[in-house]
């Protein structure tokens, strides 16, 4: 939703809305992902320990570790359509930071009640800011503007910061010295990331207002009104079937806050140097090769499209899912390997995560970007939304595999993980030119589509 007659400032090549978008996300990130990191630990710590959590066996908190996250992300759907029908994405925004630092702020308090709700609160919260923030990244650059892409790489990268800065700070308070302290720890992230958008609304003037205020362009306007094109029609059918690329994605990455949390804090040998390792710091591993291979995977699929090779975002996210998918194999050694010795080293949990990192890399950022090239202008929102909503279906698949602990052995679950993610990936490879023909050139910058 942008007005080309109003000339932005830039920073670096890009519009310096999308900085203050970086920033909100990667406190908002911050937030999250220190809670995700601590939640499956607090609930299986012993009640008796000087950390006390709620002694919980790892199925019952996977169990609800898979239930919050997909929550957090069917919450896009109600968030995309309230700010495409009554508020629009940056005042939705706006709320959901709101609710956000709410329910962290609860969180904080050493109550039952105050779990639940606290969990509440950041579900509702999420499912407002996270569709909107996305799209109003989208919203900055204008059709066929060939810096998207990257630009979604850049945001990303403030996304992973966070979730790295998280895993550290948040962890270690948590888990070495009192899990509420953690919660709260997080909800000041979140008011940081709060303020933060506040004091950037003049550089946001552009994008993410609603359909019908008085800084919507005339085209948008009349978009909102008319029914879809045929060609229209199309992309909203490739993006929903590219919705089941991000299921399966999600659901084989999100081993990572539940099975593969608990793996690295029960069965990995965490010693460095005498020092032991808190757990929740593999959490942050993924981000760590996030923000220092992004820019040089964004560089790489830029050369490679130059150079004529194939590299649409369906091409990408194929290519993503088999890399992430490879990743368990250094997971399915580990495994090996605790089954020999009793324990297993920390370098198969590095190296798992940095493929699933170059995986994720490949599919995730590529993937927010496909979804603004395509969806309608009247559907932005929600197909954002229903693209987070797909993330959470991923999250329960990934729950629901971590749930299989009591029934198979890590070793059998990390195995079957690869050999379908593999094969998965293959087989969209294989059907990728009539999916191709669906976008209607959406990605072909040189030849716009006509509608």
């Amino acid at each position: 939703m942008k007005d080309s007659s109003i000339k932005e400032k830039e920073i670096f090549g890009h519009p310096i809305g999308l900085y203050v978008l970086f920033f909100t996300e990667l406190w908002e990130r911050f937030s999250y992902y220190g809670m995700r990191a601590l939640l499956v630990l607090f609930l299986t710590a012993t009640v008796t320990s000087d950390n006390p959590g709620w002694g919980w066996s790892e199925s019952e908190a996977i169990s609800l570790y898979k239930w919050y996250t997909t929550l957090v992300y069917l919450a896009a759907i109600p968030g995309g359509i309230l700010a495409d029908k009554i508020f629009g994405q940056k005042r939705m925004v706006m709320i959901g930071g709101l609710l956000l630092c709410i329910g962290h702020g609860i969180l904080a308090i050493n109550a039952a009640w105050a779990f639940y709700t606290g969990l509440g609160f950041i579900i509702a919260g999420v499912g407002g800011l996270k569709p909107n923030i996305s799209t109003m990244v989208g919203g900055l650059y204008k059709k066929g503007d060939d810096r998207r892409d990257k630009g979604f790489y850049i945001f990303y990268i403030g996304i992973n910061l966070g979730a790295f800065l998280a895993g550290i700070i948040i962890g270690q308070l948590g888990e070495k010295v009192n899990w509420h302290y953690g919660f709260g720890l997080a909800g000041i992230g979140m008011l940081i990331g709060q303020i933060i958008y506040i004091w950037g609304q003049k550089h946001l003037k552009t994008t993410g207002n609603f359909i019908g205020a008085k800084e919507a362009s005339q085209e948008e306007k009349e978009a909102m009104k008319r029914p879809l094109t045929r060609v229209e029609k199309d992309r909203v059918l490739v993006m929903v079937l590219s919705f089941l690329i991000v299921i399966v994605f999600w659901g084989a990455f999100e081993q990572a806050g539940g099975l593969m949390n608990l793996y690295a804090k029960s069965k990995t040998d965490r010693m460095f140097f005498g020092w032991e390792v808190p757990a929740s710091y593999f959490q942050s591993v993924n981000s760590f090769f996030i923000f220092t291979l992004g820019i040089l995977i964004a560089n790489f699929w830029l050369k490679w499209g130059r150079k004529g090779k194939e590299s649409s975002s369906l091409f990408k996210m194929a290519v993503g899912v088999i890399i992430m998918g490879l990743g368990f194999v250094f997971m399915s050694f580990a495994s090996s390997e605790y089954e020999s010795t009793g324990s297993s080293g920390m370098y198969w949990l590095i190296l798992a995560y940095l493929f699933h990192t170059v995986g994720e890399l490949c599919t995730s950022p590529v993937s927010l970007s496909f979804i603004t090239k395509l969806a309608p202008v009247k559907y932005a929102s929600l197909m954002m939304g229903a693209y987070f909503a797909a993330t959470g279906m991923g999250n329960f698949v990934a729950g629901t595999i971590g749930e299989q602990i009591k029934n198979f052995s890590e070793l059998q679950l990390f195995t079957g993980i690869t050999v379908f993610c593999v094969i998965f990936g293959l087989l969209i490879l294989a059907i990728l030119k009539p999916l191709k023909r669906l976008t209607h050139g959406a990605e072909d910058i040189s030849k716009p589509a006509a509608e």
